[in-house]
């Protein structure tokens, strides 16, 4: 009697035989292709979702890069005014509240921001790469993207960067050898009457203003606001948000260097 057809395979019965023609292997899902039972994560896990992340944590770091530097613009009216202005903000919600612990909760939050857009932007990037693994060949797409979109990543990393040593020098103190606690105005001359320092602060902030120039640009489109009809609106909003906030913080290391704030 000839032995019964096989039913089932066994765990190296994959091996047994040559692979058909044209078959390809199996391959391990990604994370953005699983499935979850809750509907943001499979949001996020799109290249849309990242977009809708990247544009929310943007409009955050915005208003605050703005309010920051409104509030520095306290330096032109002197120490005693400036201080005033550090020691509201560190006491905002006292009594009902422990003393800077609204200024932790806005800290907290402003690093939750920083993260996800990081990270957003990175896992884009990581998606866009596996789509389209080799570069354009074509000399006319470098024309067609403004030179803000083209060095994005590079003006990220700066300002990356940036953030670490301007939070070691003036919000900790550690990279500030003339740091004194409660005296902003001080800790904000003494820092800039270092050359180095106030270079490094310009340069930083003009990368920061490529950054924001195209992060205001692009917004819209990411959050499905993009009509043709407005995008002159568009680039005057991009234009005028990275002209305030860079100039405005550009002017404070060249007050001190220049001698106008001592």
């Amino acid at each position: 009697m000839p032995p019964p057809p096989a039913t089932a395979r066994g765990p190296g019965a994959a091996d047994a035989g040559p692979r058909a023609p044209g078959a390809r292997e199996a391959r391990p899902a990604r994370p953005e292709q699983v499935q979850s039972r809750f509907w943001l994560v499979n949001l996020y896990r799109s290249g849309l979702g990242k977009k809708y992340v990247m544009a929310l944590t943007g409009v955050v770091l915005m208003a605050y890069l703005l309010l920051h530097m409104l509030g520095n613009l306290k330096l032109y009216f002197g120490r005693e005014s400036m201080n005033e202005y550090a020691d509201w903000l560190r006491l905002f919600g006292a009594p009902a509240a422990p003393e800077s612990s609204m200024l932790w909760v806005v800290r907290a939050v402003l690093l939750v921001a920083f993260v996800l857009h990081i990270v957003a932007a990175y896992q884009l990037t990581r998606m866009n790469l596996r789509a389209r693994p080799r570069r354009y060949a074509s000399r006319r797409d470098w024309v067609a993207a403004d030179f803000a979109a083209r060095t994005m990543r590079w003006s990220g990393v700066i300002v990356l960067l940036f953030v670490v040593f301007h939070l070691a020098d003036l919000t900790f103190g550690v990279a500030n050898p003339d740091f004194h606690r409660h005296d902003v105005y001080g800790n904000v001359v003494a820092s800039f009457q270092r050359v180095p320092v106030s270079l490094f602060y310009i340069l930083a902030n003009l990368a920061l203003g490529l950054h924001l120039y195209h992060g205001a640009w692009s917004l819209f489109q990411s959050m499905g606001w993009n009509n043709p009809r407005l995008n002159h609106w568009r680039r005057n909003f991009a234009i005028g948000f990275s002209v305030l906030v860079v100039g405005g913080n550009v002017s404070f290391p060249v007050a001190v260097m220049t001698g106008l704030v001592s």
